[in-house]
């Protein structure tokens, strides 16, 4: 880790870079680029795995609360539903939540200016994170990574196992990124604490890792990117994996309702242009708002039409719960009279009853 006045000999300001976007698509890459090139991930790092070998570049200690305050509002980390943001921003305004943020990145702080925080559930929270950083001094700034919604989707179904459907993880891309899109918007609106927002495609940064990033730094200001070292600059270079990009999907492959399919279409249209140079103007801002508006009719057409299969998942799950409470045919035997039974007619039993220890 370098020293501030290595930097800049006036001392570099307080800033945290908060890596938004949806799960699997290329938030950890992002994050692990400016780790690098000598911004600072506080510790402890969740640790790399199969879906993630590179590592996640996401501190543990915002992901666990993270997942306590979705538990709390009830909310999935890939929750379709648009009044989800209502509840989990109920509880982001909540004074003690501020605070517990704001001393765990004050306390992070000492070890360098400039923090990266990156979490696939932080969007659900980030005027929590803005309001935390500010208390502290710092300028909030957000990056948040486009990779095409068949990609995301097909990701997620390959390391996830995730058994939800095409249509259930593509509607929660579009409510995760619409959203998103909008939260981060309050950042370059005349904002006196804001530093500015940027969106940034996976495919740029595998492509062109160096331009890409660099152009983030100098539009976000941030010292540690735009003061790099070539030794740093090498080791992100071993870091870029161009085949990370494992999945190649299209919209088509995912077999979509139609109108899901066309909200999809535009919304990654319109996102696109918000990472062109120039390209986060008020005319993209009105159309995704439009498209915002959409999404929310659409998902409450649905959700006014299925309520059928909600009941019946409520009664299938209640059964199933009750059938797991309800006790063995051998544990209603009393013990002192299985104990007469000789093991070889119990493994029989077993065998025959498909419970065979193993």
């Amino acid at each position: 880790m370098r020293a501030i006045d290595e930097l800049n000999p006036e001392g570099v300001p307080r800033k945290v870079l908060f890596v938004a976007g949806a799960g699997r698509s290329g938030t950890s890459t992002l994050s692990g680029i400016l780790s690098l090139l000598g911004m600072h991930v506080p510790k402890p790092e969740v640790m790399a795995d199969s879906s993630n070998p590179k590592g996640f570049g996401e501190p543990q200690w915002a992901v666990e609360l993270h997942d306590r305050l979705l538990r709390e509002a009830g909310v999935q980390v890939s929750d379709s539903r648009p009044s989800a943001w209502f509840e989990t921003g109920r509880i982001a305004t909540r004074e003690p939540a501020r605070i517990r943020v704001a001393d765990w990145l004050e306390g992070h702080f000492a070890e360098h200016p400039e923090l990266v925080v990156k979490d696939p559930r932080l969007s659900w929270f980030l005027g929590l994170w803005r309001v935390a950083a500010i208390r502290t001094g710092a300028t909030p700034v957000f990056a948040t990574m486009l990779r095409p919604p068949a990609e995301v989707v097909g990701s997620k179904q390959k390391y996830y196992s995730n058994k939800l459907g095409s249509a259930h993880l593509t509607a929660s891309w579009l409510n995760m990124l619409l959203h998103t899109e909008r939260a981060t918007r309050d950042n370059i609106l005349g904002s006196v604490e804001g530093g500015g927002r940027a969106f940034v495609r996976y495919s740029d940064l595998l492509d062109d890792w160096v331009k890409t990033t660099m152009a983030l730094g100098q539009k976000l200001d941030v010292q540690s990117v735009i003061h790099t070292r070539s030794d740093q600059i090498r080791e992100v270079h071993r870091f870029i994996d161009p085949s990370l990009r494992r999945v190649n999907l299209s919209l088509s492959d995912l077999e979509l309702p139609p109108r899901l399919h066309e909200l999809t279409e535009e919304t990654w249209s319109a996102l696109n242009q918000l990472a062109d140079d120039g390209g986060d103007t008020p005319e993209v801002h009105t159309t995704l708002d439009q498209l915002r508006d959409a999404y929310v009719e659409l998902y409450d057409e649905a959700e006014a039409i299925s309520k059928s299969s909600v009941v019946a998942a409520r009664v299938e799950q209640a059964r199933e719960s009750a059938e797991a409470d309800k006790p063995s045919l051998a544990d209603r035997v009393p013990h002192e009279l299985r104990a007469k039974i000789p093991p070889s007619v119990r493994r029989g039993l077993r065998r025959a009853m498909g419970r065979e220890r193993e």
